[in-house]
């Protein structure tokens, strides 16, 4: 088998919103075929018209576009159930499955459905992660694989799909593993080809048990999007979650997960879903964004009530840029910043009360007044040229050291921005300029004489 022989497949189920556990099965199906230039197939398995839901469809392809998990071939299994037909009709006729009469163990309960006839023996795999397995199919039974010749069922479907569109590599959970048997036998009956299996660890919760769809730290995946998660971000950690790449590397681009990734280093034990973890791989991959994506990323999330403020600029925002950079590990956090006001003040002057320019509520602003009067006697000499955070306390840190720093850098601080916590006073200097902070610190001591 030649590297561009390899097809790969994933098939979701659209009987419910795509989460961001079913991801990683998907992922590396998608990886291992990119990497050797194979196919890669998406399979829509909704031969259950009770739950399967076209919005559930819709749904999961705008999931793997959104992810650039592009797909080489789409199929829906509904629209195969001819082929389906001729291949049970095939088994009957060669006596290795029939139809049963059953005796329905509750009201509406079929009472004929097709089973594969067992040949009771054990069954030998190798896989590439978990090794040798056997399984004794005897414990099996005479299993159902169709409810009528019009209505067959994952075990039989998935394999007759892999048979036929030459599936060569089948990645999933290791919570699959019980299916294996059941699908060789069905292959041997079909006269298929075995597929090489690789089984990936569990995915486990912090409470270390199988992680669940409804665990409560598992979203649908557009709800990440919303909530201002990077697709490359996703994809490189749901592909840490049992798969080693042998390296230091932590983070990756979609490209680097292309190339580096190989079933070889995919690991047994179970993997554990760390939401902190995501956030810190999210925060990484935005640390590495070009500064126009970052921009525009940022400027989305920042509602009208800000964007219209008289001070908002673009030029502005791209200056701040940094120090909203450093506090977010997602883009939804920018638009909870600005909803609390924490953006307002570099773009408007902040409303506040004189007693808070005093430092810890200590003292009489009779005792403040002088430092904010040579505050901006000092910054008023000052060129415009030379206006940076590093000069800017070169000038003032002497004269805060020897009358008390919190005495003196405080009121210039909340002057400038109104609030308890925010940049310190020489970086929101700079960013506001020279005659906007200077407006500010006249507009303090206007309020720090009105209220003596």
């Amino acid at each position: 088998m030649t590297n561009s022989n390899i097809v790969t497949r994933f098939a979701p189920s659209p009987t419910g919103f795509f989460h961001l556990g079913g991801i990683r099965s998907a992922l590396y199906n998608y990886l291992l075929a990119r990497k050797h230039g194979g196919t890669f197939i998406l399979r829509c398995e909704d031969t259950d018209p009770a739950r399967s839901e076209k919005k559930y469809e819709d749904y999961f392809l705008e999931v793997f576009h959104w992810l650039g998990i592009e797909h080489d071939a789409y199929y829906r299994q509904s629209e195969r159930t001819t082929i389906y037909r001729e291949h049970l009709e095939k088994l009957i006729a060669e006596g290795k499955a029939y139809v049963s009469k059953e005796v329905p163990q509750e009201e509406g309960q079929r009472e004929e459905v097709i089973r594969f006839k067992n040949p009771n023996k054990s069954v030998t795999f190798e896989d590439l992660v978990l090794g040798t397995i056997t399984f004794d199919t005897t414990e099996l039974g005479d299993f159902v694989i169709a409810r009528d010749l019009d209505s067959p069922i994952y075990h039989f479907t998935v394999v007759v799909d892999d048979f036929l569109m030459g599936i060569t590599h089948i990645i999933r959970g290791q919570e699959h593993v019980s299916n294996t048997p059941r699908q060789i036998l069905i292959q041997e009956a079909l006269g298929a080809p075995r597929p090489i299996y690789a089984h990936g660890s569990i995915i486990l919760n912090a409470e270390r048990k199988k992680l669940s769809k409804r665990d409560p730290n598992v979203h649908p995946v557009l709800d990440y999007r919303e909530a201002g998660y990077l697709p490359d971000a996703l994809l490189n950690f749901m592909a840490l979650l049992g798969w080693n790449p042998g390296t230091e590397q932590e983070i990756f681009s979609h490209e680097e997960l292309i190339a580096t990734f190989s079933i070889e280093r995919m690991q047994k034990p179970g993997a554990i879903f760390s939401t902190d973890k995501l956030e810190w791989v999210n925060k990484e991959h935005i640390k590495r964004l070009p500064e126009p994506e970052l921009l525009r990323l940022i400027s989305e999330r920042l509602p009208k009530s800000l964007t219209e403020l008289p001070g908002y600029t673009i030029e502005r925002l791209k200056v701040i840029q940094p120090l909203i950079t450093e506090r977010i590990t997602n883009f939804s956090q920018v638009s909870i910043m600005a909803a609390t006001g924490e953006l307002d003040y570099f773009f408007t002057p902040p409303i506040y009360k004189a007693a808070q320019l005093l430092w810890k509520g200590e003292g009489d602003l009779a005792s403040i007044a002088p430092h904010v009067d040579q505050t901006i006697s000092i910054l008023e000499q000052e060129s415009e040229t030379e206006w940076t955070a590093e000069q800017l306390k070169a000038l003032l840190w002497d004269y805060a050291t020897e009358k008390g720093r919190g005495q003196v850098l405080w009121p210039i601080r909340f002057a400038l921005s109104g609030r308890d916590r925010s940049p310190d006073p020489f970086q929101l200097a700079e960013i506001l300029g020279k005659n906007e902070t200077l407006i500010r610190l006249r507009l303090a001591k206007e309020l720090i004489n009105h209220a003596q």
